[in-house]
């Protein structure tokens, strides 16, 4: 199933896809005419088909081109040539229809091609709306999920990368491209999903592929990223996104400074805050004297917040508050005398921390707790 005197170095095009072109040529050979434009849409439209038949735009211009070589000899305007000048005038006309035939494939061909891409992004998109929505048929999903490379049944881990300023992710955004070719280039054929979805970028993976997921968070490098934990099925896959999405809205809030967030390691605030009104009462009873304080309570909370992420080492603490060590002493000094609490006290230091946390959590002092 080859073009006439179309096969070559280019690989074997069916014939139809080159059908009217030598017949074309021998046209324009007489009258040194150029392409008109329904020739050029008829080439355009075979390319769109080339294109969905998966013929590769090398063979399918390689084969015209062999037409035409093919062809050369016997066109009439080359054959009944009087002089070298003619023949230079109906050469250079079929050379120009020629380009304008293969130019008019290429552009067919393209155009078939990215709404391939967008035919394949909108799916991409619908499959993962419907799977971390957690609302649709498991068993269609499971289905579907085949398609793209994920087998429900193991366990998964889901990866969040948070959106950069005002540029949130989209199926056009250079970084989905970016990560896709990076993870194929390394690990060739691997059972990951990359997509954007809200403005972020996800990425689940198997849990004994996580070098995968790390690769993916390396190569984003996003301010802020938040993995998930492992779960199975197609619940878990939406389980491990809620965590990673509550991860990050968790480190909005307490300005919590890693890059890279792991679920796992922030499994306490939601422990913390599941009796929202014990640890209102904690913030209340503990932080609530602060608010007598020459400024408000929020330069003392700060203060709490800073000396605790420290590491409770004066002279660190005294650095990120942007204070000399002698002004942070007043400030630990008016924490204990405020709230009967010392935080260079093991426990009662513990206590603090634990309300300094709840008082992010809660916005207060802000938000009344």
């Amino acid at each position: 199933m080859v073009a006439t005197g179309a096969a070559g170095a280019a690989g074997a095009v069916p014939a139809e896809f080159v059908a009217g072109f030598p017949e074309t040529l021998a046209e324009i050979s007489r009258s040194c005419r150029v392409l008109s434009r329904a020739e050029r849409e008829g080439r355009r439209a075979l390319g769109e088909q080339a294109a969905d038949s998966g013929i590769a735009l090398s063979a399918l211009i390689g084969g015209h081109l062999g037409a035409a070589r093919h062809a050369w000899p016997t066109l009439p305007g080359v054959a009944g040539a009087r002089d070298a000048a003619e023949l230079r005038k109906v050469g250079a006309a079929v050379l120009a229809a020629l380009e304008a035939g293969v130019a008019a494939l290429a552009d067919g061909h393209g155009r078939a091609q990215r709404h391939a891409v967008r035919r394949a992004a909108g799916a991409r998109k619908a499959f993962v709306d419907d799977l971390l929505y957690g609302r649709s048929d498991p068993g269609r999903i499971a289905e579907q999920a085949e398609g793209f490379g994920l087998r429900l049944a193991d366990r998964h881990i889901v990866a969040v990368a948070a959106a950069v300023g005002e540029d949130p992710y989209d199926e056009t955004h250079p970084m989905l491209h970016r990560v896709e070719r990076e993870l194929a280039g390394r690990f060739g054929d691997h059972d990951a999903l990359i997509a954007p979805k809200d403005g972020q970028l996800v990425c689940i993976a198997t849990s004994v592929q996580r070098h995968v997921l790390d690769a993916f968070v390396k190569t984003v490098a996003a301010p802020r990223t938040a993995v998930g934990r492992a779960h199975s099925g197609a619940v878990g896959v939406v389980r491990s996104y809620e965590e990673a999405l509550s991860a990050l809205d968790l480190a909005e809030r307490l300005a919590l400074e890693p890059a890279v967030l792991n679920a796992a390691d922030l499994l306490v605030f939601p422990v913390l805050m599941r009796d929202r009104a014990a640890m209102s009462d904690l913030v209340r009873t503990v932080l609530g004297p602060l608010e007598d304080a020459r400024g408000g309570a929020q330069p003392l909370l700060d203060t709490i917040t800073a000396y605790a992420a420290s590491g409770y080492v004066n002279a660190e603490a005294a650095r990120r508050l942007d204070l000399s060590v002698r002004a942070l002493s007043y400030r630990l000094e008016r924490i204990a005398a405020l709230t009967g609490f010392d935080p260079d006290d093991a426990l009662q230091r513990y206590t603090l921390e634990t309300a300094a946390m709840g008082a992010r959590l809660l916005d207060w002092p802000s938000t009344p707790a």
